[in-house]
């Protein structure tokens, strides 16, 4: 099986650069650095040969947003290392280029894709130390190509679907060569323990979920006025999907009826339809502005679609009351939820729909603890902001110490496996 998904891998390889030059045009990729991801040319190493370097990947925002105390905790401990991130979409390349810019030792690439001389090269070129991979980011010829040259390797706050765990029982030798070739798991739940240990992992632990470890943020952005809306009631609709804009604006009319001065801020999960859901807004005959990231609020439009990421953490302290995406839409049944932690940190009570997958034990602790609900429409919606903006009340110390409990505990139990990791050197 691993022969043939090499094979596969390095027959689809033309056509795989095709495919991303294609995504490049549609502003799916970064139009200078997509190269990275195809072209060992564009590699571009800058690993210091006395210092070793520690190589995390994590895919996209959500991933990396996790581990980033994890990253700068060991590059504060540790002066003698490098550290490279490398991640897949373009968003998450913006992230980690905010995040590292004080760092002169931390270095963000795209991913390249996993063919077997691709990978090799990278490898040979940026000479990891150890690997940590972030998630669901099971690369075959990655781990494999680690194996061969003798670099530990650790998968942080797994995740296994029984969708996906349902495959690779079906390639048991396969799943064995593969799973039995890291040195540490530490899983984002119990159920991921479990198919490991089937999947013939060692070295298996769940500790906990790291995404309540996500740190609390400062205030960034100072141009956006948003004091001088202090009069007006503001709620947030984050990392929306296409289809649940409808639902917000449908709530947005209905709060209109009840408030004069109601603020809906819509953060689309994907900015590339920030202009679709202007269109939607105009439809219903609504003031709406595309805020890019020099812009500032106004008091002439009543809904504001932000073009740009990083900046929610800092909005949330300015409402109550969050309605977090990707949750509504039935076909994401078993790949359904964002990352609701930031918004809770802020004291804000969060609504979402019945499809979660993604952050199970999140949002069923969440739901346990009343600070989220499950919504099914927009009138339901409704209901739940109107008495949030009516109250006009924040649970910042409340709730910020339930989840800041949680991720402490979590960050130390877990710095104290990833530390003794690092002193591994061999298999």
């Amino acid at each position: 099986m691993l022969s043939i998904y090499r094979f596969l891998t390095s027959f689809f390889y033309p056509f795989l650069i095709i495919l991303i030059y294609f995504r490049m045009i549609l502003k799916k990729e970064d139009n200078l650095r997509y190269k990275e991801k195809i072209f060992p040319g564009y590699f571009n190493p800058r690993k210091n040969k006395i210092k070793k370097l520690i190589w995390f990947h994590a895919a996209s925002v959500g991933e990396l947003k996790s581990v980033l105390p994890i990253i700068k905790k060991i590059n504060n401990d540790n002066k003698n290392l490098e550290i490279l991130i490398t991640t897949v979409t373009l968003s998450s390349a913006n992230l980690a280029k905010d995040e590292i810019k004080e760092y002169d030792n931390v270095y963000h690439r795209f991913f390249p894709l996993d063919v077997t001389f691709l990978i090799n090269k990278f490898i040979k070129l940026w000479k990891p130390s150890k690997i940590f991979l972030v998630d669901s980011e099971i690369w075959p010829n990655l781990i494999l190509i680690s194996r061969n040259y003798n670099i530990p390797i650790s998968i942080l706050n797994a995740r296994i679907t029984f969708k996906t765990y349902k495959k690779w029982i079906a390639v048991p030798n396969t799943a064995k060569i593969i799973f039995s070739s890291f040195n540490l798991c530490l899983t984002s739940n119990e159920e991921t323990k479990k198919y490991l240990l089937n999947l013939n992992a060692k070295n298996v632990i769940y500790i906990g979920n790291i995404k309540f470890i996500t740190p609390k943020y400062e205030q960034k952005f100072n141009s956006f006025n948003l004091d001088k809306l202090s009069n007006k009631k503001i709620w947030i609709a984050a990392s929306t999907h296409d289809g649940e804009e409808e639902i917000c604006i449908q709530a947005h009319l209905k709060l209109k009826e009840k408030f004069n001065e109601i603020i809906t801020i819509i953060a689309p999960r994907h900015i590339n339809r920030v202009e679709d859901i202007k269109k939607i807004c105009e439809n219903y005959d609504l003031k709406c502005k595309i805020l890019n990231k020099n812009q500032s609020f106004d008091e002439e439009n009543e809904i504001f679609i932000i073009n740009f990421f990083g900046s929610l953490p800092y909005f949330y302290k300015y409402a109550s009351s969050v309605f977090v995406g990707k949750s509504t839409i039935k076909k994401l049944i078993k790949d359904g939820g964002q990352n609701p932690i930031d918004a809770v940190r802020m004291g804000c009570k969060i609504y979402h729909g019945p499809y979660f997958y993604n952050f199970q034990e999140i949002y069923e602790f969440l739901i346990k603890n009343n600070i989220s609900k499950v919504v099914w429409n927009s009138d339901e919606l409704f209901n739940y902001l109107k008495d949030d903006l009516e109250n006009n009340k924040k649970n910042i110390g409340q709730f910020s110490k339930l989840i800041d409990s949680i991720g402490e505990k979590t960050f130390d139990e877990t710095m104290k496996k990833i530390n003794k990791f690092l002193d591994v050197e061999t298999f």
